[in-house]
């Protein structure tokens, strides 16, 4: 995992915390846990699909009982940060099962964190599908 920028120390601090989040993030959805899930998603997220469509909280929860990951790796990470609020971006690779049919995800995505009293809450992901080669 490598991190593009020259931070201050505080910088530094936010982004280790930040990128152990996302682990958490995607330890979760390896798992399928949504109740962490839950808690590390504002109420208000939204998640933006490869091909254009949105979920809601609640919407994009639910889709983790017709899909589970078999394998998840992100890469080539790189945070940026403003103020309370952070851009992630990398590359997911990973396979997965749609209602019982396997697929190959290869994918660029990028993730809002925001900084609440209760701590980084994710407010937005979105996905654009990369060649898998």
């Amino acid at each position: 995992m490598t991190v593009r920028q020259t931070l201050t120390r505080r910088d530094r601090h936010v982004t280790t915390e930040l990128l152990a989040l996302v682990r958490d993030f995607d330890d979760a959805e390896l798992r399928g846990d949504t109740d962490r899930l839950k808690d590390l998603l504002t109420d208000d997220f939204m998640s933006i699909g490869d091909r254009g469509f949105l979920l809601d909280k609640r919407r994009w929860l639910d889709t983790h009982g017709d899909f589970t990951y078999l394998s998840l790796d992100t890469s080539e990470l790189d945070v940026r940060r403003y103020d309370r609020a952070a851009i992630v971006r990398g590359v997911r690779h990973g396979r997965a099962s749609w209602r019982g049919e396997e697929m190959t995800l290869t994918v660029r995505l990028s993730q809002t964190w925001i900084e609440l009293p209760e701590g980084w809450r994710l407010a937005g992901i979105q996905f654009s599908s990369l060649d898998p080669s």
